[in-house]
């Protein structure tokens, strides 16, 4: 019985001990590629559209009568 149980804690042992290592490994490598494709691929900063229009807060009263009639259409409906 103690051989079994000996034996059964070394397979236990091992098979933890490459787990860990395959963990630890794993991250390295994630870590390793993140840092390769920020260095060769770094973000660039997005700029957003400038659209006179909405930034001066003053739109096509055309289009604002349009979408007022239609949202007043669908909220009838319901």
């Amino acid at each position: 019985m103690t051989e079994a149980l000996n034996a059964g804690l070394e397979l236990m042992a091992v098979g933890m001990g490459i787990v860990f290592l395959f963990l630890v490994t794993l991250i390295l490598t994630a870590n390793v590629m993140s840092k390769l494709v920020n260095r060769f691929y770094p973000e660039t900063e997005i700029v957003p559209a400038k659209n006179p229009a909405v930034a001066a807060g003053t739109a096509d009263p055309a289009v604002v009568a349009a979408i007022t009639t239609a949202v007043h259409r669908y909220r009838s409906e319901k």
